[in-house]
């Protein structure tokens, strides 16, 4: 059976009649279903059937968003952690170097002190480098001959004697420290006075106390000071502190191994003691007066001549 042409659509009828009765037809079924609602349970039936046709042709879409969003949020976040760590970095280069001023300043208070205390001359020297020497415990400091300095001139810090100037230039110094090999400090034993030399034995040893005799008077604890016998060492600043003794009573000896009180590569401030131990030396009897000794922390007077 052939199907006919519905009557609406016949070729006779014109075009523009056609489009009219489609529009009344929308516009009564809009009508009705605002007015009595009747198309809403169509209507959801049909949205429930098409949804997931609907979800199907959203998919891409949202796929394209997700990997947009997902891509954009991870490179953000990539650089702002690149930033935190720039930052904390920074932060922490920061923190370190307040904590090394903190550090010279105080080590700088503490010279200060120790050059109101003194009855010689000091000069504030900073160390530059280690000469390229993997033996010799050496240092350079940025004062030479031009700032008063001479070959002996005594390197030490608020805790105690450093070093010894080496080698001098204009402006510069090469500084051996306790620490040198065979670098040699003539001490007493603050305890009981007892007179001996300390010396260096090489990078990261111990120091030593040599030629002593067994039945020495030396305590674990002892405190070893300059004694100013050499004319080199101003009396009195502290050296050494014994840590072990080994006596040997066949051969009638004792090896006495000694810690620098002055940490010798701790900071990079240290003083130049310019000293003349006729600075020290009493006036002999009928010469003008008695004796009397400088009074402790007060500058003594130099005689009239001296550098």
């Amino acid at each position: 059976m052939q199907n006919s042409t519905p009557p609406l659509f016949k070729q006779g009828i014109p075009a523009l009649a056609k489009l009219v009765a489609c529009l009344v037809i929308g516009l009564a079924l809009m009508v009705i279903d605002f007015q009595v609602k009747s198309l809403g349970f169509i209507r959801n039936q049909v949205s429930y059937v098409l949804r997931p046709l609907e979800n199907l042709m959203l998919l891409p879409s949202d796929l394209f968003s997700f990997g947009d969003d997902y891509f954009t949020t991870r490179s953000a976040l990539e650089k702002e952690n690149l930033s935190l760590k720039t930052r904390q970095t920074e932060l922490s280069l920061l923190a370190n170097q307040a904590a090394l001023l903190s550090v010279e300043n105080q080590n700088l208070r503490n010279l200060l002190d120790l050059q109101k205390n003194t009855n010689f001359t000091t000069v504030p020297v900073e160390i530059l480098f280690n000469p390229p020497n993997p033996i010799s415990q050496r240092v350079v400091i940025n004062r030479g001959s031009n700032h008063g300095l001479n070959l002996g001139s005594p390197i030490a810090n608020d805790a105690g004697i450093l070093g010894q100037v080496v080698r001098l230039f204009d402006n510069s110094a090469e500084v051996s420290l306790l620490e040198d090999w065979d670098f040699a400090v003539p001490v007493l034993v603050a305890r009981n006075g007892l007179r001996a030399a300390v010396v260096g034995a090489g990078r990261g040893n111990l120091l030593q106390l040599r030629y002593l005799p067994v039945a020495s008077d030396l305590e674990v604890g002892d405190i070893l000071l300059t004694s100013g016998v050499d004319g080199i060492y101003p009396p009195g600043f502290a050296v050494a502190v014994i840590t072990k003794i080994e006596r040997n009573a066949e051969q009638n000896a004792s090896n006495v191994f000694c810690s620098p009180i002055a940490e010798v590569n701790r900071h990079l401030q240290a003083l130049a003691l310019i000293y003349n131990p006729q600075w020290d030396a009493k006036p002999a009897i009928g010469s003008g007066g008695p004796a009397t000794a400088p009074a402790p922390g007060r500058r003594q007077t130099r005689p009239k001549g001296q550098p």
